[in-house]
């Protein structure tokens, strides 16, 4: 195998949770913007147009930071989640591919891969 990515880790309910969760995620939140109901908090984010959503990775951004810099390592993870989440948000809400991330980020790795000097 390629990395040591490649077998999916089982939750305590015994369903498997790999990077399939972000496309099984954003899928969902392109759902909720395109059938927006008051109890999704998607919906609700996204009516309130894109400079809420802007502002939520802002905020989330700095979040993330300050628990990183305080070491706590479970507050890191559940804020990154956030972030991370809030930034799917805003990829779906710009009709940009899930994909497209990855394939910028694969492009990436193969050109410092192949070509180690850059």
């Amino acid at each position: 195998e390629e990395s040591c990515f490649y077998t999916p880790i089982k939750t305590e309910d015994g369903q498997a949770v790999d990077a399939k969760m972000l496309e099984r995620l954003f899928e969902i939140i392109k759902e909720r913007i395109q059938n927006p109901s008051e109890k999704s908090y998607v919906s609700r984010l996204t009516g309130k147009g894109e400079d809420a959503v802007l502002q939520k990775i802002g905020e989330e951004a700095v979040e993330v930071i300050l628990a990183a810099k305080t070491n706590n390592t479970d507050e890191t993870i559940y804020e990154a989640a956030d972030e991370i989440f809030h930034i799917l948000v805003m990829l779906a809400q710009k009709g940009i591919p899930l994909n497209s991330i990855f394939e910028e980020l694969d492009r990436r790795h193969k050109s410092k891969t192949e070509n180690p000097q850059n």
